[in-house]
């Protein structure tokens, strides 16, 4: 008889992270609130892992990750297009070293595991370079209609509609071949990586979801902010899919 899983599975959320303009300068952990309520809201256990520096503080890492049964990759700035093979874009802004390397290392570590993942935006970025895709680094640059998705600053995050392929898990979670997304962001997925498929787009052509097709694996990645629309059930099911199979995946631990 399989043992039952944890009633609330802990989801491990890889905490952003900035150097403030003190002297001496200062490094902040920070998280959206947003990420926290919607894990919540799904039936999780948020825990969130600070980008801890390795090797020097190695057992605490491991020992801190170890509780997790799966793993949240939020937004943020742009990673270094180095880990995938460019030069930066003059607009590009990269997201600080110590949290690159840190969301790299658990995202590796958790795909290692088989642990179920989700990435949001850089996150769902993060995914795919890890696993040797690339990127756009500025979206204007490809079509003027993609200016839409670079949200200016102060403004509210504009909406548009994405196309699902009705054949992803994605489509089975959402429970729709056609979703009105928001969206912040001036980079993208351009070529997915190994053993993952795009399965959403904007315009037909835009990659706004990544997923890797295998039944015994959840890892999805999604560009928009499905945090940011929690009260909406398609979009909260986004979370509760990763809390589903989060618990699943204690349960075989």
């Amino acid at each position: 008889m399989s043992r039952p899983g944890p009633a609330r599975p802990t989801i491990l959320i890889a905490t952003s992270y900035r150097v403030t303009a003190d002297v001496p300068p200062a490094g902040e952990v920070l998280l959206p609130a947003d990420y926290v309520t919607s894990i919540v809201k799904a039936g999780g256990e948020p825990l969130l892992v600070p980008p801890i520096e390795a090797p020097r503080s190695d057992a605490a890492w491991r020992q801190l990750v170890a509780r997790g049964h799966g793993l949240l990759v939020v937004g943020g700035p742009d990673l270094d297009p180095s880990a995938y093979g460019q030069k930066p874009h003059p607009k590009t802004v990269l997201t600080a070293r110590v949290r690159q390397e840190a969301d790299a290392r658990l995202v590796a570590w958790a795909d290692r595991r088989r642990m179920p993942t989700l990435g949001v935006c850089l996150g769902a970025q993060t995914l795919a370079v890890h696993r040797g895709g690339t990127l756009i680094q500025h979206l204007p640059d490809v079509a003027a209609a993609y200016q839409a998705h670079v949200r200016p600053e102060g403004a509210p995050r504009p909406r548009h509609a994405v196309r699902i392929d009705p054949t992803s898990r994605l489509a089975a979670i959402v429970g729709t071949r056609t979703l009105n997304v928001n969206t912040s962001h001036h980079q993208a997925v351009e070529l997915p990586g190994r053993r993952l498929r795009a399965v959403a787009w904007f315009d037909d052509q835009l990659i706004e979801a990544i997923e890797d097709p295998r039944p015994d694996r959840f890892f999805l990645g999604v560009q928009w902010h499905p945090e940011n629309l929690h009260r909406e059930r398609r979009h909260l099911a986004l979370f509760a899919a990763l809390v589903a199979e989060a618990r699943r995946w204690g349960r075989g631990r």
